[in-house]
Formats: structure tokens, sequence, C-alpha cells
């Protein structure tokens, strides 16, 4: 895909983000300033990173350079994925970062209890489907076709199939013979 470049909202605030290497990168000062209402968003994040060691120490594998569309032109700014924002959401010390850290601790819960009863994590995506429209038809027939997926993969390993570029050719051809179409050309369809 083309690099791309939109803007999220948050509380009415724009968050330029970017597409690069297939997933969002988000500009940093947009989500900090959206949750501070810093005056100076780079001393913000300068005094964040000197209050994080470990934060400042990762820096470099979190935020990437990115050319970001701005009023001015395509700029070069400090760019974060979706879970390098969280981490960075983590060191924020404002009032409007709290409900984000809430709802990261009851993920990290949530998925702490479903490495215990991997069952839990069925249910939550049973939810999350009905949430989406999704009729229990359609979720009683996605869940079959994981578990028919999961039956196939472990056969292919089985003989000997290595994940990842193999398994990409086998499930290729899957989708030439069945509907005459590459996987790429099936999910574009």
């Amino acid at each position: 895909m083309e690099e791309n470049n939109k803007t999220a909202l948050f509380e009415g605030r724009e968050i330029r983000k970017v597409w690069h290497n297939n997933m969002w990168y988000f500009v940093v000062e947009d989500v900090v300033l959206a949750l501070t209402d810093s005056k100076d968003v780079k001393q913000y994040i300068r005094k964040m990173r000197v209050r994080d060691p470990e934060l400042n120490k990762g820096w470099v594998q979190i935020v990437l350079t990115l050319l970001v569309e701005t009023k001015g032109g395509k700029q070069k700014m400090n760019c974060a994925n979706t879970k390098g924002i969280l981490r960075i959401i983590q060191s924020i010390s404002s009032p409007k970062a709290e409900p984000f850290k809430l709802w990261l601790a009851e993920i990290g819960y949530e998925r702490i209890e479903e490495i215990n009863n991997p069952e839990l994590a069925m249910d939550r995506m049973k939810k999350l489907y009905e949430q989406k429209g999704y009729s229990k038809a359609w979720i009683e027939q996605r869940e079959r076709g994981i578990i028919t997926r999961h039956l196939l993969t472990d056969e292919w390993k089985i003989r000997g199939a290595k994940e990842g570029l193999e398994y990409a050719i086998l499930t290729n051809e899957i989708y030439k013979e069945g509907f005459g179409l590459t996987a790429k050309q099936y999910k574009k369809e």
C-alpha cells in the first residue's frame, strides 16, 4: 500500500497519522498535546523522557522519524505505531491520560485471565463481533472457519511446512483452486 496520510480525532484534537510498513504511525507530539494541553509539547516530551529512563532508553526503537503531511508541506516528525503510543501514554502525567492507563491495565488483566482460561478469549471474540453487528450465524461460521484453519495448519506443520512463506504459498494455492483468485485478489474483491 502506498504511504497514506490522514488525521484521527481525539476529543476534538487532530492526531496526524501516516501509513508506514503496513501499519499506522501517529505523530507523537499530537498525542502528547491532546493528553496534556502542554504549552510547549517538545519540552514536555523531553521532561517525560527524563522522568522515565526506560522509555528514554527504548525511544529509538519506539519512535521513527517519518514524513508527515502538514499545512506547510511534508515534514519529518516523530511518529510511533499503536504499541509505541500506548507505551508513551504510560509515561504521561496528566488526568486526561488516566482513562487510557486504566484501559491498558484492564486489557492486561483480561489477557492474563485468558492465558489461565483460553475459553475467555473465544467469548471475547464473540462479544466483539456482536458489538460490530454481526449475526450469531455469521459468528458461528467464523468460529468454524478458525477451527478448520487451525486443523489445516496443524496438518501442514506435521508434514513439515514452515510457517510464514510456505503457509502463504499453500494458502494461495487453496484460494486459486477454490475461487480462481489469489489470496490477495480475493481480499481485494
